[in-house]
This record gives structure tokens, sequence and C-alpha cells, in this order.
């Protein structure tokens, strides 16, 4: 770059980021002002410094501009002011693979999830495992990785404090409870599978199993216990059940039927209770004697309907369905409601016949050739004009008024007035 020359003598030099401008001369030595616009030139050691001004930055030399900020708090909280301008403060300030948050002008360096390492040099991928080298645990123990949490476990056949130390679960039977034996450094129960013949009773005794052959059962019961039955075929008719080994009566059971009641097997295994015959009851409760009033418990009639006993066309006892009153329908279905429950719930010419409205005036209510005309929900008949009789049974016509002509001959001719 090619420097302006002031006077004869002059030099200029660059110290930390001043210009200096030397000058022989020993007079005012800022004048005529040899700096560029908006700077300020400073006389120091004899020599002029150019330097822009506050705010601002650039070549004092030839031209400062105004700067984007003085300080950090001018810029965003996550800029700071370097040089006047704001840049972004975590630009090259977090080591490789780190993730930067910049929090009031300030890189907060942090290792992302799944790394670690120093966040200002370099993080790197983490590696569970290492949470298990070197071993958290004690002598005797593996450590495993679970969760991101090292977990301390005994060795197979060791028990104790993992993070301390596991030891041998057993030297000797005495180190075990008086049901279990020492096997293999282990306490083991001394009833396991297959120590006692199947079917046998294990007790422990001392670390020691002894073996008996449960109750209703026989044999050696350290190879085979038997019981009196294996299958309901295995039992007598009497005994037709076989119930734990052992053959039964299933009506034999206390309370297995009501009182009075009968009790009889159905296929082997099923106790089946009844009332005899001429009793009733629930079986299962109590049979009482027979009555009339039992035909209607339960109530065999439809809704709306009542039950009383009677009798069939053989005599034999049976229940009867009625409507209740006011009610019309099959009774032993459903009966509703009638449509009337006395006349004057009718029309006036119409009666209430068997809880229903009809009309008075009906086939056969008046005698023959008679005329029916309905008041208040009665019949009234009477004859036609012209006709007699009893309204109830025959009206005739009446007949009309004839003359007696009597001819030469002497027979007589009837004629009409």
């Amino acid at each position: 770059m090619q420097l302006p020359i002031i006077g004869k003598h002059a030099v200029l030099h660059l110290l930390g980021g001043a210009l200096l401008l030397s000058l022989a001369r020993s007079q005012d030595i800022c004048t005529p002002n040899p700096c560029g616009s908006n700077t300020q030139c400073l006389p120091r050691d004899g020599r002029p410094v150019c330097v822009c001004l506050p705010g601002h930055y650039g070549n004092p030399l030839t031209y400062c501009q105004r700067g984007e900020c003085s300080d950090s708090n001018d810029c965003g909280a996550s800029k700071v002011c370097k040089n006047n301008q704001c840049v972004d403060v975590c630009a090259g300030n977090c080591g490789s693979n780190a993730q930067c948050l910049a929090r009031n002008h300030v890189p907060v360096c942090s290792c992302p999830a799944g790394y670690t390492g120093d966040p200002f040099t370099s993080c790197r991928r983490f590696d569970p495992q290492e949470l298990c080298n070197p071993s958290p645990c004690g002598r005797n123990t593996r450590c495993e990785v679970v969760n991101e949490v090292p977990t301390c476990t005994c060795l197979p056949g060791y028990i104790g404090q993992p993070l301390q130390g596991c030891r041998h679960e057993c030297d000797s039977d005495y180190d075990c409870s008086h049901s279990q034996k020492c096997s293999n450094y282990k306490c083991t129960p001394v009833c396991s599978t297959g120590t006692c013949a199947p079917n046998a009773r294990c007790d422990a005794s001392n670390h020691r199993a002894v073996c008996t052959c449960p109750q209703g059962t026989f044999g050696d019961p350290y190879s085979s216990c038997r019981y009196e039955c294996e299958s309901h075929y295995d039992c007598p008719s009497g005994k037709p059940a076989c119930s734990a080994g052992k053959c039964i009566d299933p009506c034999a059971t206390p309370g297995v039927c009501g009182e009075f009641a009968d009790c009889h097997v159905k296929e082997r295994t099923t106790p089946v209770c009844s009332c005899p015959r001429d009793m009733t009851g629930d079986p299962f409760i109590r049979c009482r004697p027979f009555v009339k009033e039992d035909l209607c418990i339960p109530n065999p009639c439809g809704q709306n309907a009542q039950c009383t006993p009677g009798h069939d066309r053989t005599g034999k006892e049976r229940p009867v369905c009625t409507c209740l009153p006011g009610y019309v329908g099959d009774a032993l279905v459903s009966c509703r409601r009638g449509e009337c429950q006395s006349n004057q719930e009718c029309g006036y010419d119409k009666s209430c016949q068997a809880y229903s409205c009809s009309p008075v005036c009906t086939s056969g209510v008046c005698g023959s050739g008679a005329d029916c005309k309905a008041r208040d929900h009665t019949a009234v008949c009477s004859c036609p004009p012209g006709h007699t009789g009893n309204p109830f049974s025959n009206c005739y016509r009446i007949p009309s008024p004839v003359a007696a002509v009597r001819d030469r001959n002497g027979r007589i001719t009837y004629l009409k007035r």
C-alpha cells in the first residue's frame, strides 16, 4: 500500500492497530490533519497517531465508517460486539462435535446427548460400557450398563452386597435354613421335584426330606403312592364318583339337597335334587306337601291376568287364568285394558259389553220387521208405520180396509177402498 507523505521526512508506522505517522518536524504535527474522515489525530511521542472516532471502524488514514455496535449490549443476546461489529458469539468458540448455546452474549458449550468429553476442545461418541471400566462393583460380581447406569450383580452361586463384594451362598448345610441343603455352594430346597414319589407328601426335617403317602393313599412314598381311584370308572355303583383319589357318593354330602327332598346321581358325578310325588317346594331348601294354591306359584298366566286354582274336564286340578277386571285379551299371554268400564264411556248408540263399546242396535236385538233406535246406550225397538205386532219378536203389515160387492150370481168380491 502506498502511504501519503507529509513534508519531506514522513514515515508511517502501524503499531497495535493504530497507524503512526512519523514526522520530522517539531512543530504541531497534527496540522494540517493528516488523517481521513471520522478520525482523530493524536500527537504521541512526537508523532501523529490517527485513530477512528469512537463507534467507528476502518482505515483512519482514509475513512472510518460508523460501527454496528460499541459494546455487546448493542447486539442481540446471541451475538457479541467485536471490532464494532455484531458477530455470532458461538462462532469458533466450542470444540468439535460440541453444541453451543448463546446466553446473554456468552457462549455455553456442551457435548450433545450420546457424546462425552471437553466441549471446549472435542466431544466424542459415548460408549456406555465405559461406565463399567473400571468396575465400581465388589469382588465376585458382574457390572452391566442398564439404561446408561452401571448395575452390579453377584455372579451365579454367590450372594451378598455386589457393591461391597459377593460370597458363596453356603459352604455346608448349616449355612442354610432347616428346609434347605447346601448343594454346589447354593442352598436348595430338600423337597425339590423328584425327591419323593408322585402324589407323596414331603416334609423337611434338619436339612433332610421326609416322604409320606397322604391320607387315602398307600404304597412306598419314595417310589409310588396309589389312590383308591384315578377315574370315575374305578368306583362301584354305590360310590360312583372319584374325588381326590377316593370313591364317594355325591348324594351323601351333607346339605347337598333340601329337607324331605330326593337325590339321585346323574352321570356318576352330578347330584340331582327333586321333591317327591305329591310334594312341592325348593328341593335345594325344603319340600312340603302340595296344596292347590301351589298351582299358581309361580303365576303361569300372562301380563295383567290372575291365576286361580281350578279343574280341567277330567277333574284334575289345574291353574285357571283370567284377565283382571277391566282387561281383555288372552289371559295365557297378555291382557290389555278394556275400551270401557261403563256405558258412559261409550257413544250414546253403544253400550259397554265385556269392556268393549258395542252398538246397541245389532242384528237380533229387535224382532223381525222392527225398527231399532239407540237412546242413552239402550236399544229402543218399535214397529214401523203401517205395521203392528211385538217389536221384540215380529212386526207385520196392517191389512188395508176393503168393501164387499156381490154380483148377480151371488159371488162376493172384496175391493180396496
